[in-house]
């Protein structure tokens, strides 16, 4: 016996990026606020995917894929060797490890893919940005969430699999992952480090953090990692800015269904109060614009969810009476409300940075504990 060379350096970077960036994605799924790192590491296990399909046809003796081209039966059977304390020792992967890993690879397209849909239908952001509505992206995330879940599965069948089996054969196959070296005969065939190609893949990810991160420079500082996710440019209205924001935020045609605002404009004399005044040209012009951009034209996710929790025989006049708004803000304490640096309800801007814009995407919301910084 002697100790070989087995599991080449990007075949170790690979493999432990890829669990990292799985970890991390899970951790950071929950949370709106977590959002551009969960995407990050997202499209990094995509791009970790694109290099272990390639490397199982270019890499080492044992990364390359006719080194564990192994039957779904063989796998079955060996481990049936495996709880009977009879099955062979393998230098590579064995037939059942074989099997996990090709179902890994296949899971982390399938999450890594419709995570790509999600943001392009949801947030309107991403590769597939226009390519499909907010209710195809509402389709495509119930895959991923599913495909993720059996993907933790997989993963902890996969990491039970190596404890046993280094149990089985009395050697560390975690420790054999992170150093490459394992106990081979003689007549064993040594991998190469490929080190030259380990140091492209490492540079080419921190290159991919340092750009994707870079948002960091040119945003407004905010407390906690929130990015002010761009959405969708939506259609503005001079006039309405001007009528509208003489006195409050003025509140994007999105945020109420058209026949709220049919109300509210038909009700200018008892609004919230004052009298609006306004001539009969201005009112159908701005009426024209808001029917044209109201909720139920679905151009964003809120206006979408705004929209759905509406009964169709419900005319809400305020945002604030919405059964969404109402849902999205009971974690909301009345101390939260009372800041000073917020005081109202209708303080949209004060946690929402694309307020001003109408688009009130998840991960552009942050409720101020502190005074918010100078801008």
């Amino acid at each position: 016996m002697k100790r070989i060379l087995v599991w080449d350096f990007p075949t170790r970077i690979f493999h432990w990026t890829l669990a990292a960036s799985f970890a991390l994605a899970w951790l950071t799924s929950e949370s709106d606020v977590w959002l551009s790192h969960h995407v990050f590491f997202g499209y990094l296990m995509l791009g970790l995917l694109v290099f272990r399909m390639v490397w199982g046809f270019a890499g080492g003796t044992y990364a390359r894929f006719k080194s564990f081209s192994f039957t779904p039966r063989a796998g079955l059977e060996y481990l049936r060797e495996v709880f009977a304390a009879r099955a062979a020792r393998h230098i590579g992967h064995n037939p059942a490890g074989a099997q996990a890993i090709y179902l890994l690879l296949l899971l982390v397209l399938i999450v890594g893919v419709t995570g790509i849909f999600i943001l392009g239908g949801e947030e309107q952001h991403g590769l597939a940005a226009g390519w499909i509505g907010i209710s195809a992206g509402r389709f495509f995330k119930k895959i991923h969430e599913a495909s993720a879940t059996f993907m933790l599965l997989v993963v902890a069948a996969h990491v039970a699999g190596v404890l046993l089996e280094s149990l089985l054969h009395k050697e560390n196959l975690a420790r054999s992952m992170l150093t490459g070296f394992k106990l081979a005969t003689s007549q064993s065939v040594a991998s190469k480090p490929y080190r030259v190609v380990a140091a492209g893949m490492l540079v080419a990810m921190l290159g991919f953090g340092v750009w994707w991160f870079s948002y960091d420079l040119h945003v407004p500082p905010i407390k906690g990692p929130a990015v002010p996710f761009i959405g969708p440019k939506l259609a503005q209205n001079a006039q309405w800015s001007e009528e509208c924001g003489s006195c409050h935020l003025s509140f994007h045609p999105s945020l109420l269904p058209g026949r709220s605002w049919q109300r509210l404009l038909a009700q200018q004399g008892q609004h919230f109060g004052a009298d609006l005044g306004l001539d009969g040209a201005t009112t159908v012009a701005l009426l024209a614009y808001a029917n044209d951009n109201a909720a139920e034209k679905h151009a964003t996710e809120a206006a979408l969810k705004i929209d759905r929790s509406i009964p169709s025989n419900d005319v809400p006049t305020s945002i604030t009476q919405t059964p969404y708004w109402v849902r999205k803000h009971h974690e909301v304490t009345a101390a939260d409300w009372a800041l000073p640096w917020i005081k109202s309800k209708a303080n949209c801007e004060a946690c929402h940075q694309d307020a001003q814009a109408g688009t009130f995407e998840d991960a552009a919301m942050q409720i101020p504990h502190s005074a918010p910084v100078a801008r």
